[in-house]
């Protein structure tokens, strides 16, 4: 009889390989949305507004000519690369800057820095940390930090997939939290604001206070670091350790452990990249306080555009240090160096430009037609009926619980908020005010990343498990999920918490 966590994970990979991939999802629900309209044509509803006062609604049947031509007028444009001020421009520019300092080299290396030196004490501790810090590294955590945890576990003498399994809770489990804004939290809160105005949800935290999109969980998710990485150190020595410490496994004769160690080159380009740092601090802070400095407008209005503009100051930051370090360890050889590393950046960034594009034409579908406003008044009809809005607690809770399972069968983070926000982010505001775009937006963080280490749907999990049948070659999918599992739980538990803390007891999650 195969183990239970044999036959979940069979189940959940058999049920996963029968769900669409996210782009035909939305190549579906465009013509059924468009369908939808054209038999609700003339329908009228009523909601209440953001001040309190009736909003008269009407389902628009796009098969009518004038709206016919909003859509062809708009799919290229207005739905898709200006959507939502040109969100998708910000994502890109992001991962160009990103992909300079990844492709340059300069995020391998400081990975090997830290982990050469690491006390094996807290060797969990760290792995979880750096691996939680990667993630604003993009694919970096996974293809270097988490191979290198197992050579250091190897190097040891010890099992290596304790040490991979902690990176891989760290990179994955932990992928929403970091000590620094980066693109997930533009992605996030970005669209969560063209969510929210699309519907007349005013884009403010609990106090009422206008949020920077990417900074509104600023104060969440570096409390989230170090709460993860405490957790992930007490799971990998409570469950992880006991159960691998004295399992088998074997170490290739092409791993040395000397393969973890920094190379000549590798260790020029750290000491090229301290006054590239510099240099790129200068350059920021000479920003921020000059032509990006806060100013009052002709309304008395104070106007900060560098706290408006602090992605691109980071990405700028990434771009110059991660240039010096190219440039000393040899790797950009001439300035068409740099431009192949943000190409091979924007290969990998091809499958976005697809989903977006149905994605946002489908968005800009529900909204002019007013089919998504319809849809959130239904559910937020339905909750409040159950009697929910009495217990914003519960409704937060509800709202991680749905979205962890939803993402053991559908992964890309980017795909699901693009289904789930323009929903749940008007809908559970108009169910309780509690519950603002930036608390709604949180909770699914929380949930998105804690499920990631234990589905099959995550991008990255056949390949981690590629890694760690270098060590146990006879290792499947339900014995990582078995590894993994403590992690999940762990994490998805402690996080709701600590976000129900910070709810409850009234803690800004960012500004």
């Amino acid at each position: 009889m195969p183990a239970i966590g044999q036959s979940f994970a069979s189940f959940v990979e058999r049920a996963g390989k029968r769900i669409p991939d996210p782009v035909i999802i939305f190549m579906a629900f465009y013509p059924a949305a468009y369908l939808l309209t054209v038999l609700m044509s003339g329908y009228s509803f009523e909601t209440v507004g953001a001040g309190g006062d009736p909003v008269q609604h009407q389902i628009l049947g796009m098969h009518k000519a004038e709206h016919m031509r909003w859509l062809f007028d708009n799919a290229l444009v207005a739905n898709w690369l200006a959507f939502g001020n040109g969100v998708l421009g910000v994502i890109l520019v992001v991962m160009l800057a990103v992909g300079i300092a990844e492709h340059s080299g300069l995020f391998g290396a400081l990975i090997k820095r830290a982990g050469a030196h690491i006390p094996q004490s807290l060797l969990p501790l760290l792995l979880v940390l750096i691996g939680i810090l990667s993630s604003v590294a993009t694919d970096a955590g996974y293809l270097v930090l988490i191979p290198l945890a197992g050579l250091l576990y190897a190097g040891l003498g010890r099992n290596p997939l304790i040490g991979m399994a902690a990176a891989f809770a760290g990179v994955s489990a932990g992928f929403s939290a970091n000590v620094i804004p980066g693109p997930i939290d533009a992605i996030i809160g970005l669209n969560a604001r063209v969510f929210a105005e699309a519907q007349g949800v005013p884009f403010s935290n609990a106090a009422g206070e206008a949020l920077n999109p990417v900074t509104m969980h600023y104060y969440f998710i570096i409390t989230s670091t170090f709460v993860l990485s405490l957790t992930g150190y007490w799971v990998t020595r409570r469950f992880v350790e006991p159960k691998l410490e004295g399992g088998e496994f074997v170490v290739p004769d092409d791993i040395k452990p000397g393969d973890f160690e920094l190379t000549p080159q590798e260790r020029r380009g750290l000491i090229g990249a301290i006054p590239g740092t510099l240099i790129a601090i200068l350059m920021v802070v000479s920003l921020a306080l000059g032509p990006l400095a806060t100013y009052v407008d002709e309304s008395g209005t104070e106007v900060s555009p560098w706290m408006n503009n602090i992605i691109l100051l980071i990405s700028l930051f990434f771009a110059v240090t991660g240039i010096f370090f190219g440039v000393a360890s040899g790797r950009f050889t001439k300035l068409w160096s740099v431009v192949e590393a943000m190409v091979k950046q924007m290969d990998t960034m091809g499958y976005i430009l697809v989903l977006t594009f149905f994605t946002y034409n489908f968005l800009g579908l529900l909204s002019y037609s007013g089919l998504g406003t319809w849809i959130t008044f239904l559910g937020a009809e339905f909750l409040q009926w159950l009697g929910l809005q009495q217990f914003p607690v519960l409704l937060l809770i509800g709202f991680v619980l749905t979205t962890a399972a939803i993402n053991i069968f559908i992964g890309g983070l980017t795909s699901k908020w693009m289904l789930l926000g323009p929903i749940f982010v008007p809908m559970l505001y108009f169910v309780n005010p509690a519950m603002t775009p930036d608390l709604v937006a949180a909770a699914f963080r929380v949930a998105d990343s804690s499920t990631n280490i234990i589905t099959p749907m995550m991008a990255y999990a056949g390949v981690i498990l590629a890694f760690m049948r270098k060590f146990r070659p006879n290792m499947g999918f339900g014995d990582m999920l078995l590894i993994m599992l403590p992690y999940s739980f762990a994490f998805l538990l402690v996080w709701t918490a600590l976000l129900v803390g910070f709810f409850t007891l009234g803690i800004p999650l960012g500004f």
